[in-house]
């Protein structure tokens, strides 16, 4: 789908899109007959519109706006299970697949749970490792375990919040894994 279609689907004429995105008319002009739009321009028109920058490729196509609602669901997924190892990851992966929203978000998101999950079963073994080294208390593993998933309930709530608000996640990383 290229800028016109996007434009024409959002309803807009050259002008309006002009006016809302502070680009000339002939800056639009240009894109939609085909000159590939770069830098400033670039994410002036994803902000613009609604889209994921890195959706402006090569070829002048400009891919579906993200359904952030659907981009919200898929993280929120993650808290539900955040208590069950591994399914705070495989869950997101399934509502991805199943509703073909790969965009950078979702995959942030995704590699955000794989990260988390990561760090915080080695924080377990380590508190584990403490409490038999140190004499700790026989609950340290117990309330370490809950602190974890508390702050991960944190990062959830605080992203899906930040999707509302901002289209994007308060807390990213800037690269995925998938």
């Amino acid at each position: 789908m290229n800028l016109k279609a996007i434009r024409d689907k959002k309803h807009l004429t050259q002008e309006e899109l002009a006016e809302q995105s502070g680009l000339s008319i002939r800056t639009i002009q240009r894109i939609e007959a085909g000159q590939e739009p770069k830098g400033h321009t670039a994410k002036v028109l994803a902000k613009t519109l609604g889209l994921d920058l890195s959706s402006l490729n090569k070829s002048h196509e400009i891919t579906d706006t993200i359904n952030y609602s659907l981009v919200k669901r898929i993280n929120l997924s993650s808290a539900f299970v955040s208590f069950i190892p591994l399914l705070n990851i495989v869950l997101p992966l399934i509502l991805n697949r199943r509703y073909k929203q790969n965009n950078h978000l979702v995959r942030e998101i995704i590699t955000l749970q794989i990260l988390w999950s990561i760090i915080s079963t080695l924080a377990f073994f380590i508190a584990g490792f403490l409490k038999l080294t140190f004499d700790l208390h026989h609950q340290t593993a117990l309330w370490i375990s809950i602190f974890l998933i508390t702050l991960n309930l944190v990062i959830i709530l605080v992203n899906s919040a930040n999707i509302d608000k901002h289209k994007e996640l308060y807390f990213k990383l800037g690269f995925s894994l998938i």
